[in-house]
């Protein structure tokens, strides 16, 4: 029987377009982001964790919205380091998560 990982993977076609990017973009950013290293299947198929679009989403907000240059971004992350990065995206996904479940609540009241 086959166990489904623990949390949702997404090939790079669909985490492109859940981050609003294109696929050689994200490519772009493996090459230019150490930490940006997304799980292979054993085909080569590029997957992507929750963790890495969180990520991915640090990555876009550093380069678009803040304006640093890919060096810049680069320095930011590494300066960060790993824990608080990964506590802040868990952060993140924390409160998308109570987001959607306030959402659902919600739902449920206009239908009753």
């Amino acid at each position: 029987m086959d166990e489904k990982p623990a949390s949702a993977t997404y090939k790079i076609g669909q985490a492109a377009e859940l981050l609003g990017i294109k696929p050689f973009v994200l490519r772009f950013w493996e090459s230019e982001f150490p930490q940006l290293e997304p799980l292979r299947t054993a085909s080569g198929q590029r997957m992507y964790s929750e963790e890495q679009l969180g990520l991915v989403r640090e990555i876009k907000h550093l380069l678009y919205e803040e304006g640093l240059t890919i060096e810049g971004a680069r320095k930011r992350l590494e300066e960060k380091g790993p824990s608080e990065l990964l506590r802040e995206v868990r952060d993140e996904l924390r409160a998308i998560r109570d987001l959607l479940a306030g959402s659902n609540d919600s739902d449920m009241e206009v239908r009753s």
